[in-house]
């Protein structure tokens, strides 16, 4: 009988309790708060038509712009505050606070009294749900066994389609039972109400057992993978864990040292990229179409069958991210894109914008799931939500520019707005292609030390 090792290490032990219960409830409940906050970062494109009309805004206006980018500055600093404070006192507990936050601010939203409070509370709605970034997707990857871990990421990412799909259908409705004065207020209290059932499902899960394990606590990290154990009815080997060598006390400055640096300019610029033509082009593509003369309930349906087209995509993705790796599949999605804006230009018709728009869904959506797969596998444990919540920022930074870029579509500059976009996601692909690391089959990295050629 072959006697076992004095010592696993925490990729074996996860490696070895498999894939089974605790990893589909996990994703489940991330996924779900994840649909949530997909709801939360759209709604304003659904609501804006309605509020417009409940306190006299006008298309393209100063406060109308401000709505759209209020939530995207909010996520901007949730995402460096609630990441870098996640690496410090462990996931579970911003795990449960984010979540409670973006329901209380999602709902105060709905019963401001005028444009101003509005965009406060979109502003913090958007510092709450900024925090599930970094934090869902390291929970993620740090419980998935390593052979699954990108489909996983991804299969994580296609909730974002069907929250989009969730909240088209919620205003279509709406809009079928108000008046738009009204159906916004409605709209945001609806959309806020799915985190409380996602409050309530994250309650059962422990602390990321490698998070635990970098800060020292070795019996905690232990008992969680008990847990993962217990629920996948498999056995925990009665032997240590490998506990990693102590971390110095980690702060963002840590990311743009060593090996490090390179690869966290270059994710920077990549979700800075896609995240400007992304928003730039969808968060105004409900007004866009508005304007191109169809009624608001045409404009609602045509979203919804955009988001219903998304879903086959992150299928695709999970296939793609560990049949040629995360990086090839994140390449091409994005040069995808980039044609997909100039096509979206040449567009001359209804129809024609629809499939464009399509198509850009299709390939955007693509690139988003490969990018949120490679992502965390780049990132050491000790800096991994602090890294994700990093670049997640570069991404809000983006968003909160993106409706003023994209307000371009709206007044007769389309052919300015669509080349910048084009031009963002062809650069965002060669830097894809210049991080030069394929985490495909790789443990995830424990250390701060730099690794061979990373």
């Amino acid at each position: 009988m072959t006697a076992l090792p004095k010592a696993v290490s925490l990729d074996d032990a996860i490696d070895r309790l498999g894939l089974g219960r605790f990893q589909w409830r996990l994703l489940a409940i991330c996924g779900l708060t994840w649909a949530a906050d997909a709801m939360e970062v759209l709604l304003m494109g659904f609501a804006l038509p309605g509020i417009s009309v409940a306190f006299g805004l006008t298309r393209g206006s100063a406060d109308a712009t401000l709505l759209l980018t209020a939530t995207f500055a909010g996520m901007l600093v949730g995402a460096l505050f609630w990441g870098w404070l996640a690496d410090r006192v462990g996931r579970r507990a911003v795990f449960l606070t984010t979540v409670s936050l973006g329901v209380v601010f999602g709902l105060c939203g709905a019963f401001a009294p005028g444009v101003t409070w509005l965009i406060f509370a979109r502003f913090l709605t958007g510092f709450a749900i900024g925090g599930t970034l970094p934090v869902d997707y390291a929970m993620m990857a740090e419980f998935v066994p390593t052979a699954w871990r990108g489909r996983f990421l991804v299969y994580l990412e296609s909730f974002w389609a069907l929250g989009t799909v969730a909240v088209a259908a919620l205003a279509w409705w709406l809009s079928t039972l108000f008046e738009p004065a009204q159906a916004w207020r409605w709209l945001l209290g609806l959309a806020a109400l799915p985190g409380v059932i996602g409050l309530l499902a994250r309650l059962g899960i422990p602390d990321s057992p490698r998070s635990l394990l970098v800060r020292g606590r070795e019996p905690e990290a232990r008992g969680a993978l008990l847990r993962v154990a217990r629920a996948n009815g498999t056995t925990l080997p009665e032997v240590p864990l490998v506990v990693p060598p102590a971390a110095p006390r980690v702060t963002p400055a840590a990311l743009f040292q060593g090996m490090l640096r390179r690869r966290t300019v270059l994710l920077a610029r990549i979700w800075f990229g896609l995240s400007l033509g992304y928003y730039g082009i969808f968060s105004w593509l409900p007004s866009y179409l508005r304007a191109q003369g169809l009624e608001l309930g045409a404009v609602y349906r045509t979203t919804l069958l955009l988001a219903l087209a998304q879903i086959p995509v992150y299928v695709l993705a999970a296939s793609l991210v560990e049949k040629i790796g995360r990086r090839a599949t994140l390449v091409g999605y994005l040069a995808i894109s980039a044609l997909g804006a100039y096509l979206f230009l040449l567009a001359g018709t209804p129809a024609q914008v629809l499939a464009t728009s399509a198509l850009l869904s299709f390939a955007l959506l693509g690139a988003w799931g490969a990018l949120y797969a490679y992502t965390p596998e780049l990132f050491p444990t000790p800096l991994r939500t602090t890294g994700m919540g990093f670049v997640s920022g570069m991404a809000r930074l983006a968003s909160v520019l993106s409706p003023s870029v994209g307000a371009l579509l709206l007044t007769g500059q389309l052919g300015v707005a669509l080349t910048l976009f084009a031009a963002c996601f062809a650069l965002a692909a060669l830097c894809g292609w210049a991080i030069g690391i394929e985490t495909r089959g790789r443990k995830l990295p424990e250390t701060l030390l730099p690794e061979n050629g990373a």
